[in-house]
């Protein structure tokens, strides 16, 4: 099916070439030949701006080259960043997902705190600012949260030495360890402990 545009230019080109070829003079000839070439420039411009049409239809962003200022215009927002967009349903892994560790035994002892010394029980270098402990039979690399009730704070910390060997105390933390729960000048406290499995 031809377009109505079509159409117009197969019937004008039929009454042009019949004008050209049945006129008798050659100024009917020149009168139609600058038709025919006015009726194709008007054409191409037609099909120029319907296809400056299309394009501008099209384009989802208009460049650089477009903006009235000539200024870089800003690029759309993707749909992550665009405020109307479904927030994602995803679970994300988080700290607070973490299951809690389990406690395997607990209790109230004394706690005190050294700072001097150059080799743990383990064999380890002493760190007088780590997060230690020493304990009587614990095993090695076991983890104790140290809770001092008086303040809430509590510590984890790793066993990695033996003592105290002073009655009434269970565990001996590095002084790096006693000082976020307690501070040093208390010397001992009685503090909570948990066996962290």
């Amino acid at each position: 099916m031809l377009s109505g545009a079509a159409v117009v230019i197969l019937l004008l080109g039929g009454f042009l070439a019949v004008r050209f070829h049945s006129g008798s003079d050659r100024g009917d000839r020149l009168a139609s030949a600058d038709q025919l070439d006015s009726f194709e420039r008007a054409e191409a411009d037609r099909r120029a701006e319907a296809a400056a049409a299309d394009r501008s239809a099209v384009r989802i962003e208009p460049s650089p080259s477009d903006s009235p200022s000539g200024a870089p215009s800003s690029p759309a927002p993707t749909p992550s960043s665009s405020p109307s967009a479904k927030p994602s349903t995803k679970p994300r892994s988080s700290p607070a997902a973490v299951a809690p560790a389990k406690v395997s035994s607990s209790g109230t002892c004394g706690v005190s705190y050294y700072d001097t010394g150059s080799t743990t029980a383990n064999g380890e270098s002493f760190d007088p600012d780590g997060l230690t402990a020493a304990h009587k039979t614990f095993k090695f690399g076991t983890k104790v949260r140290v809770t001092n009730p008086a303040n809430d704070k509590s510590v984890v910390v790793r066993i990695n030495d033996r003592g105290p060997f002073v009655s009434g105390r269970c565990l001996d933390l590095a002084r790096g360890a006693f000082v976020q729960i307690s501070s040093v000048n208390a010397g001992v406290i009685n503090a909570r402990y948990e066996v962290l499995a």
